[in-house]
């Protein structure tokens, strides 16, 4: 029998929403299936399986709320009957979420001692014609009578009118709400996380300013023979120089877990995407040092469309290995970084200026960018890391090579 339990999706994760199963009980399963989709402070996320099975039972039902490690759903293993299942005794209870009041929204009525709010639409009079029944309609309410249009003869103010009225107020209200306590969890869950990090990492930071003319001329050269929409960004250069650099140096491309230093399997890289909504997250591009510019650019443009879009996958939350930042595009030259616990490494990079630049002996105008390392000091030293900087550099110097 396989437990399938609620998997971590990053250390600022200590619970989830489950929203939606995709499997039934029965259903064959393969490592790497979606299998459910699980709402977390920062995103809703789709859930992989990592084993093979077939689906026993379902030990959740949709808007349970379940912790980390918690039981979800067991599942038989290839060739295993079903005669092998657990007593009723030993077997958890299958979770349910908990009740709750049906929304105000639902019958138009708004929670009582809420203030008059106006609807935003326009009062055609001095004063609005309305029933009586409707005006005490729209007191119990709390509707402003005269900011409602009226579709009784001769445009007067119906009870209908009020209803809908308050039904309107009732969901912007609670979608405003919505969006509020989600933002404040995100902002929470960061605080969090970097704040652990803050408290339990020993940071060393580094930066080095890179010339990235040769890198600026052979983008221009290399897009000018490319259609619109297979360009690439100055940003992929970068991430995969990153990604190259990190085979040089793996001990700063993996977790500081159990006191030591556990090296990843893969360089993901964990990219920072910043949320339309506010917010930040870190999901990542896996094997980047595997990837081809091209193959780097798509899968680049993907995540941060999925990201947006709130359907990341759950190996995208918890395989990032070290994280790259780009801020330069909000127009600051250095970023020193806070370290995603338990990564043991993050990258940041600034916007491109142009700077007095001295090259074989010649001073001239260059387009340089500042490119920084927070490091652990418990898994790699400042020679470490000034050696990887080095590496970064001398890489953005041949972009023909990327």
């Amino acid at each position: 029998m396989i437990d399938f339990r609620l998997p971590s999706l990053g250390a600022d994760m200590d619970a989830g929403t489950l929203l939606e199963w995709k499997i039934k009980p029965g259903d064959t399963v393969k490592r790497g299936d979606i299998v459910a989709i699980v709402d977390t402070a920062k995103a809703a996320v789709e859930v992989e399986i990592w084993q093979d099975g077939t689906v026993f039972e379902l030990l959740a039902e949709p808007g349970t709320r379940l912790a980390v490690g918690e039981l979800m759903a067991t599942l038989l293993e290839p060739g295993e009957q079903p005669g092998a299942r657990p007593s009723s005794a030993t077997r958890p209870a299958l979770r349910v979420p908990p009740t709750t009041p049906v929304p105000p929204a639902a019958d138009g009525v708004v929670k009582p001692g809420a203030p008059p709010v106006s609807t935003g639409m326009p009062a055609p009079g001095p004063r609005k014609a309305a029933s009586p029944a409707a005006r005490r309609r729209a007191r119990e309410c709390h509707v402003d009578i005269e900011q409602v249009t009226g579709t009784g003869p001769h445009g007067a103010v119906t009870i209908d009118d009020v209803e809908r009225a308050a039904a309107r107020v009732t969901s912007v209200r609670e979608a405003g709400k919505e969006t509020a306590d989600r933002q404040l969890a995100m902002r929470q869950a960061i605080a969090s996380a970097m704040a652990r990090s803050k408290r339990e990492i020993p940071h060393y930071y580094l930066a080095e300013t890179i010339s990235m003319r040769r890198a600026v001329d052979w983008l221009a050269e290399a897009n000018a023979r490319r259609p619109i929409t297979a360009r690439l960004l100055l940003s992929v250069l970068q991430l995969r120089a990153v990604a190259l650099a990190l085979r040089q140096f793996p001990d700063l491309n993996g977790f500081w877990q159990d006191g030591a230093f556990v090296p990843a399997a893969g360089i993901h890289i964990g990219v920072a995407i910043a949320l339309r909504q506010g917010g930040l997250i870190a999901p990542a591009l896996r094997d980047a040092d595997k990837k081809s510019l091209d193959e780097l650019m798509q899968a680049l443009a993907d995540l941060v469309k999925r990201t947006r879009a709130g359907s990341l996958k759950s190996s995208e939350m918890s395989d990032p290995s070290v994280t790259v930042t780009h801020l330069g595009d909000q127009g600051v030259e250095t970023v020193f970084g806070v370290i995603y616990p338990p990564q043991v490494a993050l990258i940041g990079f600034g916007r491109v200026v142009e700077r007095p630049w001295a090259e074989q002996g010649a001073l001239r105008a260059a387009p340089v960018v500042t490119a920084s390392l927070a490091a652990d000091h418990r898994a790699s030293d400042g020679h470490r890391g000034a050696r990887f900087l080095a590496a970064l550099r001398e890489l953005l110097q041949k972009p023909e090579d990327l």
